[in-house]
This record gives C-alpha cells, sequence and structure tokens, in this order.
C-alpha cells in the first residue's frame, strides 16, 4: 500500500487553507477541527502525521469499491483524454454504456435512465416525475428517513436535519415506517410490526385522501436513520397499497445499492419491483458526482411525447459515466458484491453479534453486507438510548469519547445519534474487517462506562 511520508508542516497548510476559506457542510464553522487527509487506499486513509485509519465509514457510506481502485482511475484518466464533456442532449458512448450496465441490473422493466449529479438531485427528479405522471401532488415518507439536502428532499427527510428547512408547505407527509426494537406500534414480532405499520401506512392514506397521492418515497433499507432491515413481507405490502390507490412507488437506493448489502440492489433481498429507484453514492464509488433515477415504462412512456421540464447541465458527465462502467465492471469480475455478502455473513455479522453479547451498551445488532448498525443504549432493558435523540455538546459526550477511542486504535467509525454503524468497503478482506472489529470490541469499553 502507498503511504506518504509524514509531513506535519503541509498538514498544517491544508489545515490553514481549509480554516480560512471552505465553507463545510452540517456544521457550526467555529467548532469543527477538520482532519487534514494526505492520501487513501482500499480501506484505509492517513494524515500528514503518519496516523493510518481503517475506514470502517465508507466516507459517507459510498466509496464501495474502496479508495483509489485503479480501474476506475484509469477510466477516468483515459476518458478524460478522449472526451471531458458535452451536453446531455448528445448522445455518447459511455453514457449509453452506463445507462445500460444499470439497467441490467436494476428489476422488473426499470429500463430508462436519468443521470444527475448526486441523490439528492434524483429524489427531486423522481418525486417530480411521479406528480408529472399522476397529477397529484403529495408525497409520503417516513420519519426515519434521509433523502437529500435539495428542497424537496429535504422536506422529504424524516431526521432532525430536516427542521431548519421544513416549510411545512412542500405537500409531504411523514408516517411511520417499521421499526421493532422502538416500535411505535407496540408490536412484540417482526410480523405483529409489519401488520401494524402496513395498517398505520393506510390510515395516513385514507386520512390524506388517496386521489391526493402521488408518490411513497423509501429507503429500501434505511441507512443514516438506523440501517433498519424491514420485515418480510412489508415492502410488498407497500407495493400492493401502491397499486391499489395508483400511488407511485419509489425505493431511494442511493445508500444501499450497488453492492452495500451483498446484492447489486437492496430491494434484490425483497421480491419487490418499484415504480422509480433513485441511485447514486455506489454507482461510481464516488470518485465523481453521479446519480439517477432508473424509470419504470410506464413513467417513460408519459414523456414519450410531453417534455419532461427537467435537466442538468452536468446529466451524464462522460467523467463520471467512465467512472460509473469501470465501477461495475470491476465490480462484476473482482466479485465485490459476492465479497460484500461474504464478509457480512461469515465475518461482521458473527462477530457483531458476539460484541453485543459482552458488552452492555449494545442494545441491538442489525443489518446485512457491508451495513450494520449498533443500537448503543444506557439500559438494555429500557431500551434508553445512550445519549439523548440529537444530541449535541455535553449530552453527546458518551458517543464523542466512543468515538475518539476509535481512532485512538487506527480506526474511522461511523456515528449517528445514539449509534454506531459498521460500513466499510464492499472490498474489505476478511483480515481487514477483522482489525476494525477488534478495535470496535476495545472501543466500546468506553461506552459500557456510561450504561447502568
Amino acid at each position: 500500500m502507498t503511504t506518504t511520508q509524514p509531513d506535519p508542516a503541509a498538514g498544517a497548510a491544508v489545515k490553514a487553507a481549509d480554516r480560512a476559506h471552505v465553507f463545510h457542510s452540517w456544521s457550526a464553522q467555529g467548532l469543527i477541527d477538520p482532519l487534514p487527509i494526505a492520501g487513501a487506499e482500499g480501506s484505509y486513509m492517513w494524515d500528514y502525521d503518519g496516523n493510518r485509519y481503517l475506514d470502517f465509514t465508507s466516507q459517507l457510506v459510498n466509496t464501495n469499491i474502496g479508495h483509489q481502485h485503479p480501474k476506475v482511475v484509469a477510466a477516468i484518466q483515459e476518458q478524460a483524454g478522449k472526451l471531458c464533456t458535452l451536453a446531455p442532449g448528445f448522445a455518447v458512448d459511455v453514457r449509453s454504456e452506463a445507462a445500460r450496465l444499470i439497467a441490467e441490473r436494476t428489476p422488473g422493466d426499470l429500463d430508462k435512465i436519468f443521470f444527475t449529479n448526486g441523490g439528492a438531485e434524483a429524489v427531486e427528479n423522481a418525486v417530480r416525475m411521479a406528480r408529472l405522471h399522476t397529477g397529484r401532488s403529495k408525497v409520503l415518507s417516513t420519519y426515519r428517513s434521509y433523502h437529500g439536502a435539495t428542497a424537496a428532499a429535504i422536506n422529504l427527510t424524516g431526521d432532525p436535519r430536516r427542521w431548519p428547512s421544513d416549510t411545512a408547505s412542500a405537500g409531504v407527509v411523514h408516517f411511520w415506517g417499521p421499526y421493532l426494537y422502538r416500535s411505535p406500534f407496540h408490536a412484540e414480532s417482526e410480523q405483529q410490526e409489519c401488520e401494524r405499520a402496513l395498517r398505520h401506512l393506510e390510515d395516513t392514506i385514507a386520512y390524506e385522501g388517496p386521489q391526493s397521492i402521488a408518490a411513497i418515497i423509501l429507503e429500501t433499507i434505511p441507512g443514516t436513520a438506523g440501517i433498519m432491515v424491514p420485515p418480510p413481507g412489508y415492502l410488498a405490502g407497500v407495493r400492493e397499497i401502491c397499486d391499489r390507490y395508483g400511488i407511485v412507488f419509489i425505493l431511494d437506493e442511493v445508500m444501499a445499492g450497488f453492492g452495500r448489502t451483498g446484492r447489486w440492489f437492496a430491494l434484490d433481498h425483497f421480491d419487490v419491483v418499484p415504480d422509480l429507484v433513485t441511485f447514486a453514492k455506489g454507482v461510481n464509488s464516488g470518485y465523481v458526482p453521479l446519480g439517477g433515477v432508473a424509470i419504470s415504462a410506464e413513467i417513460a412512456a408519459t414523456f414519450d411525447r410531453r417534455p419532461y421540464p427537467g435537466g442538468l447541465t452536468y446529466s451524464g458527465h462522460p467523467l463520471a459515466c467512465a467512472s460509473a462502467v469501470a465501477t461495475i465492471n470491476a465490480m462484476a469480475e473482482e466479485r465485490i458484491v459476492e465479497n460484500a455478502a461474504e464478509i457480512g455473513e461469515k465475518v461482521i455479522g458473527p462477530a457483531l453479534r458476539d460484541i453485543a453479547e459482552r458488552h452492555p451498551s449494545v442494545g441491538e445488532v442489525r443489518g446485512m453486507g457491508v451495513f450494520w448498525a449498533l443500537e448503543l443504549v444506557k439500559n438494555r432493558e429500557t431500551h434508553e438510548p445512550l445519549v439523548p435523540y440529537n444530541a449535541s455538546g455535553a449530552d453527546n459526550a458518551p458517543m464523542a469519547k466512543f468515538a475518539a477511542a476509535c481512532k485512538e486504535r487506527g480506526l474511522w467509525p461511523f456515528l449517528n445519534m445514539n449509534r454506531t454503524h459498521v460500513v466499510p468497503p464492499c472490498t474489505i478482506t476478511e483480515t481487514e474487517a477483522k482489525e476494525g472489529l477488534a478495535a470496535l470490541d476495545e472501543a466500546l469499553t468506553m461506552a459500557d462506562a456510561y450504561t447502568v
């Protein structure tokens, strides 16, 4: 593995320039302390002081094939030498091939691909398509969800990142999705949770007026909100409800897609075909910004003679599409999707369940592939979270100390509220996974100190 020699002075210069000029997302600018990164390769990244970290975050759960995959880097370089950019209105070989490879892997007749710059824009356009196709305005989404930070996407989002931007006039209605560990329906089994969640959704539709609802959008497996694998039958039940009321069913696969769960798409686990699928992140491992919408034949036909009123200057950007083609081909050739499934089933899952038995701070383990969450609690009996909902500052101290303990052991963790997620690249090896899990195991003693 290539690493750079420690160069603290260079790191200090990078940080100084960042602090002088870069405005960071989701942050109070004067309270953050961004770590300057000198390089990354595979499952690791390193700073200018010579510290190396195993990336258990895949950055923002998007570097599915790891950092600096040589085939993808080479494809970007080759495309840059051939054709850097071209407007969306032209037919371009690499754009057509990226669309073909994606369509080959989507279910049913979702064979048309609209390219965007990322996941939020994919959600924006999927919702626009649904509204235009149905002639209706309302869209339903769950409270525990994240769909992006643009206008419609942030209103669809269910977590606290929505609050400062929630206009309460965007035609969005939230409802409770299934989450047995903290069941809003007082369910005692997955079957009860599924049945009661579907009944709640039907009640919501009834009181909102089915004739006013254009779409229901769900993350196939909610990501940042907690990696809550839906109970058997839930997604099929939502599909049936949508069919009954003429509602477009959108599955958001931005985080869960392209190998993350051990299948090409998370929906492949549930035998369900939506009307629209949004994707981004893993489609090209985030090497160049890219996202999109896979569109069913029926919805695509709506715009055969009627112009679709949406577009982006960089839709299907050649460099981004070249990286997608190389990523998808590499994933197929190197069995990267299969590796994610095997590592999850044979290494990560068993290890996390063993860790949970030994640490009183771990209330629940859930996930599949390389997509896992540990619910950290103060009390296993009451399920009281280790920190309050949306905690910050001193209230978040237990999670902050746990994170520091991970980093001291060379592990870069993914934290959200009272959870830590285990979301390494799909390419992670058994040895690397065990290294990270051992560090996680040790760091959890810090969380254990706050249990009662």
